[in-house]
C-alpha cells in the first residue's frame, strides 16, 4: 500500500503534551524538576539589556572631543537619572556656562574622547516566563528554561494570529455550522475562550477584542479581513507576536467552513474547563501550528493516551486537509496515492494523491496536503 509521510494537524482527546518554556537569553530557572505548576506560575526569569542612548557631549558644548573628560561630572559606571547634569563647561570667568543633562535614567557606560560622545544604557528590562499550562516540570534546562509535561486534550488549528492566552472555554454556537455574531459577545465573555462553528465576522471579532475576550476558536475567517486587523498584508511569515487582546485560531480555513466534527465535539465536551491557547503560526520550514491545550486532572483521564508527536503518515483512507488553493481548508479522504509523477497546470511533475471531497475525486499534489490526526 502506498504511504506518504506528511505533517498533519492533531485533534487528540487525551495525550502527553511536552511544552518547552525557554528564556530569550540566559537567566535563572526558579522551579525544580518534579514541581507541579499552574499556567500563571513563573518558571524562569532574566533581564534584557536596556536600550542604549548616545549623547554627543562635545557637539552640544562646542568643545573638542579630546577635552570631554574635563567637562564630565560623572564617571563611567555611574548611575544617572533623567534630567541630571552629566557635563558642564567652565564658561568665561565662571559665567556663560553650558551643560548637558541625561535624557534617560540609566548607567553611563562609555565616555569617548575620540568621538566626543557618551553612551548611556537604560535600566535592564525584566523578563519572566510562565508555565503556560498546568503540569509537572519534566526537565530543567539550566539557565535557559524548563520542559513541562501534562496530560490533556491537544488540538491544532490551520492558522492563527495573536500569541499565548488562556481562559475558560465557552461554546457560543449550538452546532459546528453556527456563526459567532456581534450580539452573542457580551461582557460575560471577558477573559474567556469563545468557541464557534463555521465563522466569525470582522465586526464580531472586533467586538471580542473590545470585550477583552481571551481567544476565539472558529472554523473559518475572511482572509481579506486580516489586513484590517493587522494593519498590513499578511505574507509568508510567522504570526503570534501581534499585540492583540484576543487571539484568533482558525481550525479549517478561510471563508465560512464548518468546524470539524471531532474538533467541535471535543471542545463542547470540555466547555467550562480552563484552556491555554497560542495563535502562533508558521506554514513553511519549521512548521508551527496554532494550538489549544486543555490539561486534565488524573481522575479525568481514561488511560488511552496517544503520543502527541506520533504520526503514521498519509495512506489510503486517511483523513486529510488541503493547505493550498483552490481547495484550501477542505477536508477529504485519500482514495489513492499514485506512485507515478503527474504533470500539473504549472507543468511541474509532482506526486499526487486522489482525494474524495464532497463525493468527488480530486487530484491534489501531496505537498499540498496535511493529515488530520484524531484518536
Amino acid at each position: 500500500m502506498a504511504h506518504a509521510y506528511t505533517p498533519g494537524l492533531k485533534v487528540l482527546h487525551e495525550t502527553k503534551i511536552d511544552k518547552e518554556r525557554r528564556l530569550p537569553l540566559k537567566g535563572e530557572v526558579v522551579v525544580e524538576k518534579g514541581t507541579s505548576v499552574n499556567p500563571d506560575d513563573i518558571v524562569a526569569k532574566t533581564d534584557l539589556p536596556g536600550n542604549v542612548q548616545m549623547v554627543n557631549v562635545a557637539n552640544i558644548l562646542n568643545i573638542d572631543a579630546q577635552d570631554i573628560n574635563e567637562v564630565m561630572d560623572v564617571n563611567e559606571g555611574d548611575t544617572v537619572t533623567k534630567g541630571q547634569q552629566i557635563a558642564e563647561t567652565k564658561g568665561l570667568f565662571g559665567l556663560f556656562k553650558s551643560n548637558v543633562e541625561s535624557p534617560v535614567d540609566g548607567t553611563l557606560e562609555v565616555i569617548s574622547d575620540t568621538t566626543g560622545q557618551v553612551v548611556l544604557r537604560e535600566p535592564p528590562i525584566p523578563v519572566e516566563i510562565d508555565a503556560y499550562m498546568r503540569g509537572t516540570i519534566k526537565d530543567v534546562l539550566p539557565e535557559e528554561g524548563v520542559i513541562i509535561e501534562s496530560d490533556g486534550v491537544f488540538i491544532q488549528g490551520i492558522f492563527g494570529i495573536g500569541g499565548e492566552s488562556r481562559g475558560n472555554i465557552v461554546v457560543a454556537t449550538q452546532n459546528r455550522e453556527g456563526e459567532i455574531t456581534e450580539e452573542m459577545i457580551t461582557s460575560e465573555h471577558t477573559g474567556k475562550i469563545l468557541v464557534g462553528g463555521s465563522f466569525i465576522s470582522l465586526k464580531a471579532y472586533k467586538k471580542a477584542i473590545q470585550m477583552q475576550v481571551a481567544g476565539v476558536v472558529v472554523g473559518g475567517f475572511n482572509y481579506f479581513d486580516l489586513e484590517d486587523i493587522l494593519g498590513y498584508t499578511l505574507g509568508v511569515a510567522i504570526t503570534g507576536s501581534e499585540e492583540l487582546a484576543t487571539s484568533l485560531i482558525i481550525t479549517e480555513g478561510y471563508g465560512k467552513i464548518r468546524m470539524g466534527q471531532r474538533t467541535f465535539d471535543l471542545l463542547k465536551e470540555h466547555s467550562g474547563k480552563f484552556a491555554s491557547i497560542n495563535g502562533a503560526t508558521q506554514i513553511r520550514a519549521g512548521v508551527i501550528r496554532p494550538e489549544i491545550v486543555i490539561s486534565l486532572a488524573k481522575e479525568e483521564l481514561k488511560g488511552d493516551s496517544k503520543d502527541v508527536d506520533a504520526s503514521e503518515g498519509i495512506r489510503e483512507g486517511s483523513l486529510v486537509r488541503v493547505i493550498r488553493a483552490p481547495h484550501f481548508g477542505r477536508i477529504g479522504k485519500v482514495v489513492e496515492l499514485t506512485p507515478e509523477l503527474r504533470q500539473m497546470e504549472s507543468e511541474t511533475m509532482v506526486r499526487i494523491a486522489i482525494i474524495e471531497i464532497d463525493g468527488k475525486n480530486v487530484e491534489i499534489p501531496r505537498s499540498n496536503l496535511e493529515m488530520v490526526e484524531t484518536d
